[in-house]
Order: structure tokens, then sequence, then C-alpha cells
């Protein structure tokens, strides 16, 4: 692939009548937009900008995705026929931000109109809100759209629970499953007889299970890797040249959509929980990138998931099917909601008033502890981790150990290449640290070394002794596991989800509480030696 041929094609600046702005995770080829086939009078523009790779330190193969599937859906929209202006991050016209090349493409091609998607980061909504008062102001129309990509509307959610004191996902999930008849019976009954099989769905895996290698996408992406490093962006992590493995066009969504209904679904609910060295993705899809992009649907991911098991429920049981499309249809489309019915207030949640900086050894991996050495090291070499590593591992450390939400928060949304705003931070300051103080979840998510070790290898011959719990050879997840709750009692006791913890506790005799405290004390000051 000739990356640079690519802006070549996608240069237009003759007169236009209206432009047309695509960011970069609105690359959806059956928007409405292009329904009515080329209008000659319509220029469609896409642009790489620093406002957009300098906002977080983004994973290296994130930024590079990122512009690999712009320069793709722009030569796929030019070779449909379309008008296609394309700024790249190097052009001598780039001004570096949205409003600006808007300004400077409106004036130039003479355009009286400008429309663009409706985005779905609360930064970028003022952006684009407070562009097109300019472009009003100088006499330019404006139209902004729907993404046409969600099942619910921003404020949905909210409106749902209008007037609840708690939000919580099960009830919007069984509205969801009911409206939109997914995993439904024809009598209006959830197939399978219940509503949710997250219970079947914790094991293990197995002594000497094989899991089927992840499918990748080799592709030449060096030029954007030289692009990107050239233009002095800061990045995280890796990029192997030659193991480059993300989808970046709708046809290999589409295709690593079927390799996991066909390959990976029928065990992905067994063991979505499963921690492993074995394999960087496990029985998970990777089709978040694809999907957060807007390449692909989730109607469609979810359609071919549920036709899967009722073409298949000898091989695809209703446990995985299940399992699989309440992230989708629920957690996914919930989280979004959570994020339009509270932000921007949201990104300043700090219920537990955390301050502790985030060690150096989440950008690096150099750390004692096997689980977050293997969940970190991973995270920098793939961009990717699955949901128990991001919440029960990275995560579980962070809240524990007392991390600042606004650190864990910038680094969750540039490390992951899944990570955008609307979806990163309601699961890291919601699900992972709770610092909203449960408007996502209805506890902390936390848990000592033996939760780590019932799910994957990390304990077993490494560092720190897991079943010890005083002591600087001791897993520092048990002492810290108490720290948390005994410094935190006062806002935690009555939550009656984790009320045994503190019966616990208390029947511990005084010294043993003691030495746990100065346990995790003695590990707090060494956090960077961990």
């Amino acid at each position: 692939m000739n990356w640079k041929e690519i802006i070549t094609e996608c240069r237009d600046v003759q007169l236009a009548d209206e432009v047309y702005l695509i960011c970069g995770d609105q690359l959806n080829e059956n928007h409405s937009w292009y329904a009515d086939g080329p209008n000659p009078g319509r220029l469609y523009l896409l642009m790489e900008i620093r406002s957009e790779t300098d906002y977080a330190r983004h994973h290296i193969q994130k930024v590079v995705a990122f512009f690999g599937a712009m320069r793709l859906f722009a030569k796929r929209l030019k070779d449909l026929g379309h008008r296609v202006h394309y700024i790249a991050l190097d052009d001598e016209e780039n001004q570096q931000s949205f409003a600006a090349n808007v300004s400077f493409v409106l004036k130039r091609s003479g355009a009286l109109r400008f429309s663009w998607q409706q985005p779905d980061e609360y930064r970028l909504d003022e952006a684009l809100n407070s562009l097109a008062e300019d472009c009003e102001k100088k006499g330019v129309d404006t139209e902004c759209a729907d993404t046409e990509h969600f099942y619910t509307r921003r404020m949905d959610l909210a409106e749902f629970f209008k007037g609840k004191k708690t939000y919580r996902l099960e009830n919007f999930y069984r509205s969801m499953r009911a409206k939109h008849r997914i995993l439904m019976d024809t009598e209006g009954n959830p197939e399978g007889g219940q509503w949710n099989f997250d219970a079947n769905n914790r094991q293990k895996l197995p002594k000497d299970h094989v899991i089927p290698p992840p499918k990748l996408y080799h592709r030449d992406v060096k030029f954007l890797q030289n692009l990107v490093q050239t233009a002095g962006v800061d990045t995280v992590g890796n990029l192997d040249l030659e193991g480059w493995g993300w989808p970046l066009t709708r046809e290999e969504g589409l295709n690593l959509l079927e390799y996991f209904v066909d390959v990976l679904l029928p065990h992905f609910g067994d063991y979505q929980d499963a921690l492993t060295r074995q394999s960087w993705s496990v029985y998970h899809s990777r089709l978040s990138f694809v999907m957060n992009t807007k390449l692909l649907s989730p109607a469609e991911v979810n359609h071919a998931v549920e036709l899967a098991w009722r073409s298949h429920p000898e091989s695809v049981s209703i446990s995985q099917a299940e399992g699989f499309i309440r992230q989708i249809l629920g957690w996914r489309e919930y989280m979004r909601g959570i994020y339009w019915a509270h932000m921007p207030d949201y990104a300043t949640l700090n219920f537990f008033e955390h301050k502790r900086p985030l060690p150096d050894w989440f950008w690096t991996g150099e750390t004692k502890m096997a689980c977050l050495a293997h969940a970190v090291g991973q995270t920098m070499q793939h961009a990717y981790a699955h949901h128990i590593q991001r919440l029960m591992v990275t995560g579980n450390f962070a809240l524990l150990a007392g991390i600042d939400p606004d650190e864990v928060d910038r680094w969750y949304l540039g490390v992951y290449i899944d990570a955008l705003e609307w979806v990163e931070i309601t699961n890291t300051r919601g699900m992972s640290q709770f610092a909203d103080g449960g408007i996502v979840g209805s506890k902390p998510y936390t848990s000592s070394a033996q939760y780590i070790k019932k799910m994957g290898p990390y304990c077993k011959g490494y560092h720190y002794i897991p079943n010890a719990k005083i002591g600087k050879d001791a897993c520092p997840f048990n002492a810290l596991y108490w720290h948390f709750h005994v410094r935190n009692r006062t806002k935690l006791e009555r939550n009656p989800r984790i009320g045994m913890a503190y019966r616990t506790w208390d029947k511990m005799a005084p010294e043993k509480q003691q030495a746990l405290l100065e346990t995790a004390e003695m590990n707090l000051d060494r956090i960077e030696e961990l």
C-alpha cells in the first residue's frame, strides 16, 4: 500500500458548494451521507492533526491505525466516485486543528455549507459547535448529522433512569433486548429462559488447552510510523513492522468478525475472564477498534453472533452468544449513555480523593509483580489487553494503591488502540477506579492475590509469594487490599456488597491488622521498586 499516493489521489482543491467533515472515528461508508451516490458539489474532508495526536500520550500503534484507517477510507470514498480532500499530518497547509483547517477549506473552496457528524467525545462536541457558530457568523449554513452507529441517542440512558438514584446495567440491558428483539423468543421472553448467563462465563483455562491464534492483517505501515515520528508526536509502546495485526478497512473488519464467530465464539463466554501467557487475545474478538471507528456497526456484529447461535446451537451455546451481546448491546451503550449524562463533571470525579502518582513502570512493564509485568508488557507490545487484565490487574492495583484517577485515565486513554474518551473514562474512572462513587458500578472491583492466582498462571515460581500477606516477599495485592478497605471504611462499610470484607477484618487479631497495614505502607513507600 502506497500511503503517499492516497494523499495525492485525495487532494481535491476545486470549488465546492458544501464541505462535509469526517472525523477519524466516523469511517462508516453506509452512512446516509453517501446513499445518493457522488455529488459534484460536495467535498468530503478528512485530516490528520496534532490536536488529536497530542491530547493524550498515545500508543504508536493507535496513531498509526487511525491514520491508516482514515487514508484507506478516503481512498474507498474516492473509488466510489466521491470528492475527497485529505490533509496529511505533514501537509504545509495543515494548521493542526479542526477549526483552522475547516475554515481554510471553506474559504478556498467557496463552499457556503458545512456539515459534520455528531462527535462521540465531549471536547470535540464543544469544539465543533464553536466552529459551527463561527461559520454561521460568516454566512455559512451548518448542519450536524447523527453518526447512525449506536442503538441509542446520547441522552436516552439519562431519560431511561430519570428520577432514579442509581443506574444499573441489568435493567437497561433487558429493555434493550426487548426493544430490539435480540435473543428473544416469539413470546417476548429471553432465549434460554434467563436474561444473563454471566455465572457460566468465569472459567479458568484448562491445562494444556490450545487457544486459536489471533487473526492478523499484515500490512506495511512503516511510512505512517515514520510520518508520526518525524513530526515529533510523543508516543508510547512498540510497533512490530513484521507483525502488524489490526484490521483497517471494513472488508478486514467483516473478515475478523467472521473469524470470531466461526473460531472464537464457541469458547468466548467460557474463558472471557481467563488470564494466560499463551495468547495476548485469548477468545476475545478484537473488534473494538473497527467498531469504535465505525467501520462495523454494533447491529451487524450482534446479528452475526445471534445468527451463529441460532444456526449452530450445538457449537455456540446461548451463554457464549449472550455473554458477547451483553457487552455490545448492554455495556457499550450503557457506558456511552453515562458519559453523555454526566460530562463534563464526570472527568473530575474522585470519590476516594486519591492523589498518588502513577508508577513509572506502568509505561514499561518493569515490575517484579508478574501479573502486572505481563499485562503492561502486552499492552506496550500490542496496544491491547482484555477486560479482566484492564479491570482486575492494572486497574485493581491502581485502585488499591490510591493512584490519582486523572493519571489512570490518561494512561488507559493513551495505551489502548480502542480507547476513545466516551468509552474509556466511564470504564476507567467508573468501573475500574470507582472514582464516580457508584454511578457505573455498585461496588469497587478489588481483589487480593487470590483472584489473580485462580484465573491465571502468574503466582507460581515468581518473585512474590501469593499466599503470604505480610512482609517484603508477600504479594503486594494482599496487604494493599486491606489497606484500601481500612482507609476508606467510612465511605464503604455500608455498601451491602462488600460488608463481608469489614466483618472479616474486624475478626482479625489487632497485631495481624497492624502488620498488614505496615506491609501495605512499606509497599506504597517503595511503589517504584515493586
